[in-house]
C-alpha cells in the first residue's frame, strides 16, 4: 500500500464522501483517484466524488463533505436544524425532506442538489428530499450563528436556535403552515436575547421579523422582554402571512383567527 493511501485511509472513514478536489489538494491527481477505484479503495457516485466502500454513505456524510473539504457554507436550517437539537416535537430519522441553507449566491455542487437522484449500492436507498434555502433576508451571517450537531455519528453545521427560528417563519406558509411553525415556535423558551436582537437587526425581511416578534408576544416568552424592538426593521403598512387571517394590530400582519384571540401586546 503506498504511503498516499494509507494516509488517505486513515482520514476518510468506511461512508464517507471524497471529492476530487480535495484529493488533488492533497496530492492525488484523478488518475491516481481511478486507480484507487480499480483497486477497491474508493467507489465513484458521480463526476468528481467518490465513497469509501464498507458502510452505506448518507445525507449527512454528503453535508459533512461539501463543508469540510469546499468553501461553500452550507448548514442545516430551520425545522431539521431545531430536530437535530432536539427542539423540535417529532423525530426525523425517517424524514422526507432535509432544510439546508446556504450563504446568498453560493455555488452548490451539481451533485449535491441533485442528491436524491444519485444511483449507487454505497448510497443508503432511504434518502430524503434535500431543500435549500439561502440566506436573502441578510448582509451577512457568521460563525457565532451555528453550531455544530451530532447526526448519526458525523458532526453537520446547524443554525442555532435563534436563527433556525427565524429561517422557520421564512418559509410560512410556502413550506410550512403557519400552525406547525407557530407550535414549534413555542417550544423555544430559553433563546439567548443577545442573540435574537442580533439575528432581527440584520434581516430586511419585515414580515418575518414581524411574525418572530409576533409569536414570542403569543407565547410570552421572557426572553423577549430583553430584545429592543426598536432596533428591529418593521417597515409600514400591512403584511399578508396567511390568506382569510385577522388582521394583528400591533404588527399589522394576518395571522389565523384562533392567533388573535387573547392577545395583548
Amino acid at each position: 500500500m503506498s504511503s498516499k493511501l494509507n494516509d488517505l485511509l486513515k482520514i476518510v472513514t468506511p461512508g464517507a464522501f471524497v471529492l476530487q478536489s480535495w484529493l488533488t489538494e492533497q496530492g492525488i491527481s484523478r488518475q491516481l483517484a481511478n486507480k484507487y477505484v480499480e483497486s477497491g479503495w474508493l467507489n465513484r457516485v458521480s463526476s468528481g466524488v467518490y465513497v469509501r466502500p464498507g458502510k452505506l454513505a448518507s445525507w449527512f456524510d454528503a453535508l459533512a463533505a461539501v463543508s469540510q473539504q469546499t468553501d461553500v457554507s452550507i448548514s442545516l436550517a430551520g425545522l431539521s436544524s431545531l430536530t437535530y437539537q432536539g427542539r423540535a416535537h417529532y423525530l426525523t430519522f425517517n424524514e422526507k425532506e432535509v432544510w439546508l441553507s446556504t450563504e446568498s449566491k453560493a455555488k452548490l455542487p451539481l451533485w449535491l442538489k441533485h442528491f436524491s437522484q444519485l444511483e449507487s449500492p454505497d448510497l443508503d436507498p432511504k434518502q430524503p428530499a434535500l431543500s435549500f434555502v439561502q440566506y436573502n433576508a441578510f448582509d451577512n451571517v457568521s460563525d457565532a450563528d451555528f453550531i455544530d450537531v451530532d447526526v448519526n455519528g458525523v458532526k453537520v453545521k446547524a443554525s442555532r436556535p435563534e436563527l433556525a427560528g427565524f429561517e422557520l417563519l421564512e418559509l410560512v406558509p410556502n413550506q410550512i403552515s403557519f400552525e406547525h411553525a407557530a407550535h414549534l415556535f413555542e417550544g423555544l423558551v430559553n433563546l439567548s436575547p443577545r442573540k435574537v436582537q442580533s439575528i432581527l437587526e440584520r434581516s430586511h425581511a419585515v414580515k418575518t421579523n414581524r411574525l418572530y416578534l409576533f409569536l414570542a408576544h403569543y407565547y410570552n416568552h421572557d426572553w423577549l422582554k430583553r430584545v429592543d424592538e426598536s432596533r428591529v426593521r418593521l417597515g409600514v403598512g400591512k403584511r399578508q402571512i396567511v390568506k382569510g387571517g385577522k388582521l394583528d394590530k400591533a404588527y399589522e400582519i394576518t395571522v389565523p383567527s384562533i392567533f388573535s384571540v387573547g392577545l395583548i401586546h
